[in-house]
């Protein structure tokens, strides 16, 4: 592992306009404006200023949700043909892709990770995510029902149909570690099903929320369809998610505020869609291919800093290959380039502060005080406490927090097995389920592990592999429900059955 860090600016004109605004606005009802009381955004790989974002609050949130309410009504919005919709839906797909340089850049700073991870690895999942439901906008149809009803007057007949009709206003709300992926995964499926949103990125990453709002204006949406709002979750995100007004919360982020929004949703039973934490296994058998398994497995816990939901965080071994697969993940892990995200040569960049760095320290500190042991990294870089090692640890016990906590950073450990069964039960013993992965040649071992094992995606030969088609979601703690594809699609959707007389 190599560490360099310079400071680096922005190079598109469509980025550098955005940060030479000294502070940035909320969008509603179709006027954006900058409020008084603000916050700070930086750089987290050098700590340095970025721009201020608007504080918004609880009177924000209630005039957001009057917009939504208004747009959701609105002729411009509810009377729209379906194909104007589609196309509208695709213009902003259009529009990201024209910008996604300068959308890379502000991602990159804002979050730090690195600008080849944002442009080619996140951006393209989010133009896909708009023209993917785009298609879905002109075949959102009902059904026609025959009742076996049997009591119609004389002379008359029942007859029955279904309906499929927007939820309502839609509080999206965004995690920090891929801000534009996941409010295009939240936004699109929104728009397609007629819904009107307000969108709440991370205080600690909402630059690219704010620019796709702007696209999103450009493209032509009627005012008030999406609304923004920048600020803290335990203010403007409460008040949405505790809001009368707000029909479904969309939330991506930690189990722990899964569960807290489970009690802030109770008051008018509004529908949740939550995409929580994740510990996920990577199971390797003897006869994986190490020429796919190790980059597959290293990529899996380091890109993104390991700052990602589906992190394979937990690495079993066959004891046959256990010596050989450590040493090259090491080996992997060493030639990793840390630095600042937009550097050319950066592999990782820093994790989202030095706070959240300090965390992960905690966790690997503490592991190694019960007794593991590191094969490489084990700390944050002492110029620059954002930053983080790749990290690999060994001789861990499933009861340490390093094998049952979500640490989301380049950590993992591995654990050798000797049988597909025992492999099963330590990958299962979790009280996650978000995601797991198995590498093998053998199809035997390939369906019986995936068909066993308890999370909501298993990758054979892969890891974090991803598509607007492919259903994303968790079991257990992991969440409820899930995002992407058709069945995503009815998250945004309620059913109305018409039976009549005629």
């Amino acid at each position: 592992m190599t560490f360099t860090l310079t400071p680096h600016a922005p190079k598109t004109d469509g980025a550098l306009a955005f940060l030479a605004r000294p502070a940035q606005p909320i969008w509603i009802g179709g006027e954006w404006q900058i409020l008084p009381d603000q916050f700070d955004s930086h750089d987290p790989a050098t700590g340095g200023l970025l721009t201020r974002l608007s504080r918004a609050g609880a009177t924000e949130a209630d005039a957001a949700v009057a917009s939504a309410h208004e747009a959701l009504v609105s002729p411009a919005w509810r009377g729209m043909l379906p194909a104007t919709r589609q196309a509208l839906l695709w213009n902003i797909a259009d529009l990201i892709e024209a910008h996604a340089d300068e959308l890379a850049e502000l991602e990159s700073l804002d979050q730090g990770k690195t600008f080849a991870t944002a442009r080619f690895g996140e951006l393209p999942g989010a133009i896909a995510q708009f023209r993917y439901y785009a298609g879905f906008a002109t075949k959102l149809t009902g059904e026609s029902i025959t009742p076996s009803i049997g009591y119609a007057p004389a002379g008359k007949q029942v007859m029955a149909y279904t309906r499929r009709e927007p939820v309502g206003v839609v509080a999206a709300i965004t995690p920090w570690n891929s801000p534009l992926l996941m409010a295009a995964m939240k936004l699109a499926p929104a728009l397609c099903a007629g819904c009107t949103v307000i969108l709440k990125p991370a205080e600690e990453t909402s630059l690219t929320a704010i620019r796709l709002c702007k696209l999103i204006e450009e493209a032509g949406m009627p005012k008030g369809v999406v609304n923004l709002l920048t600020g803290f979750g335990h203010e403007v995100g409460e008040a949405l998610a505790t809001h009368a007004g707000v029909a479904k919360v969309a939330f991506t982020g930690s189990t722990e505020i899964g569960r807290h929004l489970l009690g802030s949703a109770k008051g008018n039973l509004k529908k949740l869609t939550l995409e929580l934490g994740g510990k996920s296994p990577a199971i390797v058998m003897a006869d994986a291919d190490l020429d796919l398994a190790v980059p597959g497995v290293a990529r899996g816990i380091f890109a993104n800093s390991g700052q990602v939901c589906v992190a394979g965080s937990r690495i079993y071994v066959q004891r046959a290959l256990y010596d050989q697969f450590a040493e090259r993940l090491v080996q992997a892990a060493l030639a990793l380039r840390l630095g600042h995200g937009l550097a050319p040569d950066s592999d990782l960049g820093p994790l989202i502060n030095a706070t959240h760095a300090a965390r992960v320290a905690g966790i690997v500190d503490q592991g190694r005080a019960e007794g593991a042991e590191i094969l490489t990294g084990g700390g944050q870089i002492d110029e620059a406490p954002a930053f983080f090692q790749p990290t690999i640890l060994t001789g861990v016990r499933p009861d340490m927090a390093l094998m049952r906590d979500e640490i989301f950073g380049p950590v993992t450990a591995l654990t050798p097995f000797d049988t597909p069964e025992e492999a099963l039960g330590l990958a299962n013993d979790s009280e996650y389920g978000l995601a797991a992965s198995v590498w093998t040649e053998n199809l035997s071992h390939a369906h019986k592990l995936a068909a066993a094992i308890h999370a909501g995606t298993v990758w054979v030969n892969c890891h974090s592999y991803f598509s607007p088609e492919l259903p994303k979601g968790g079991i257990k703690a992991s969440g409820w429900g899930v995002e992407n594809s058709a069945q995503g699609l009815d998250n945004y959707l309620e059913n109305k059955t018409v039976c009549m007389v005629i």
